[in-house]
């Protein structure tokens, strides 16, 4: 039986999933990045001002 999930995750990437599934002997087929949210992080900091 084949079954889709779409997770959100914070702070990890593909291959650090695939090995915590695989660690719960869950098989793997394939993980695919579908879209990526910008964080806080990634927003351009504003001009600032020379005094």
């Amino acid at each position: 039986m084949e079954i889709n999930y779409m997770l959100k995750i914070q702070d990890a990437k593909a291959v650090d999933i695939q090995k915590a599934l695989q660690a719960a002997n869950i098989k793997v087929t394939s993980i695919t990045e579908i879209y990526k949210e910008k964080g806080e992080e990634a927003t351009p900091a504003a001009p600032q001002a020379n005094a």
